[in-house]
């Protein structure tokens, strides 16, 4: 179980300025932004409250949330 913030934010506060503006300006960059948000926040809820979900489920949940999360950074550089 992990209770570590995981928001955009938080892990890159080095390009908050830039996620700020491609949040804004850029729609692909907004679309994933708003689906690593989502994801993660269904994963921490289900970390911090152990509610029941198959393991393969969880870890595909996981996996999706580092893709965006690799995506995302590669558009910040």
């Amino acid at each position: 179980m992990s209770d570590l913030n995981h928001s955009l934010y938080e892990d890159f506060p080095q390009h908050a300025a830039r996620i700020r503006q491609l949040k804004e300006e850029n729609e692909t960059f907004a679309r994933l932004a708003s689906e690593y948000h989502k994801l993660d926040h269904s994963v921490r809820g289900l970390e911090m409250r152990n509610v029941p979900t198959t393991d393969d489920n969880f870890e595909q949940m996981k996996r999706r949330r580092v893709q965006l999360k690799d995506q995302i950074l590669k558009m910040l550089q």
